[in-house]
């Protein structure tokens, strides 16, 4: 067993006072995922007096919505949580996962930044023709993505599509994760976005969860051509990116806001237990 300790920090610094911020966080990770349990968790926000309502969206994500009549200057949230996971070299979640979902369905229809278009039909395709099925096309299709695309910053943006970053060849994970769903989809995987964090990374980490009727949810990192493992912890899972976005909101006012992020991700214990 492993025992993680994920420690972030969001502050918001703003130009001139703010009113009316609403703001939402997807930061901590659900009670069981897998074999992934939480253990403990705590938020905290400094800077002026807000009011947080912790609820459960539809994919089982944690959402906090914060509100605050006004912000003078700042206000920073943090986050702890206490998570621990089981054995399993690669992280899936048993067919038992899939019996309460209900949204199956819903991870095979293309979403806002998954709609294909006719270089991912191609690619889906040439991929289909290899007469593989299940876990062993998802397989394919993770290594296909891998190929395809080459790892650079300020390429793409949190609005960029599947297909705008397959025509550009490059992205962050967040545009890997995009690519491979789109095709997933086209080949009747049901597949959905995950977020998350990968120990050794620096910042937040994005792979995907092929919802196999047999397996269950199995986790795929295009980014790294390979299957997920022990070391990946996930916070949300959705139909791609906007689903789980870490942090959003809005305010009223002239100030200009900016993020400041910080995150700590540590292996806090180890039971080296053998049956």
């Amino acid at each position: 067993m492993k025992r993680f300790s994920l420690h972030q920090r969001l502050r918001y610094d703003y130009t001139s006072p703010v009113r009316r911020l609403q703001h939402r966080l997807m930061v901590l990770p659900p009670a069981v995922h897998g074999d992934q349990t939480r253990l403990s968790y705590r938020i905290e926000v400094h800077g002026n007096p807000v009011e947080a309502v912790e609820s459960v969206d539809r994919f089982g994500n944690v959402v906090i919505d914060l509100r605050a009549w006004r912000v003078a200057d700042h206000v920073e949230f943090e986050a702890w949580s206490v998570v621990e996971r089981g054995r399993e070299e690669e992280l899936i979640a048993g067919p038992e996962v899939l019996a309460g979902l209900g949204h199956a369905d819903v991870m095979l229809v293309p979403s806002a930044l998954t709609a294909p278009d006719t270089a991912l039909r191609a690619a889906a395709t040439r991929l289909a023709r290899s007469g593989d099925h299940g876990l062993d096309l998802a397989d394919r299709v993770n290594a296909w993505v891998f190929a395809a695309m080459r790892y650079g910053h300020d390429v793409t943006s949190v609005r960029t599509t599947a297909a705008q970053a397959l025509a550009v060849g490059a992205g962050v994970c967040q545009d890997y994760a995009h690519v491979m769903l789109a095709l997933c989809r086209l080949l009747g995987l049901p597949a959905r976005y995950v977020s998350g964090h990968l120990r050794g990374e620096g910042g937040s980490h994005a792979w995907v969860e092929v919802l196999d009727p047999s397996a269950g949810a199995v986790a795929f990192d295009p980014t790294n051509d390979r299957r997920a493992g022990p070391t990946y912890l996930t916070i949300a899972t959705g139909r791609d990116y906007a689903d789980v976005a870490p942090t959003y909101g809005t305010f009223c006012g002239t100030g200009r806001g900016s993020l400041t992020t910080s995150k700590e991700l540590t292996v806090s214990a180890v039971d080296l237990l053998h049956c």
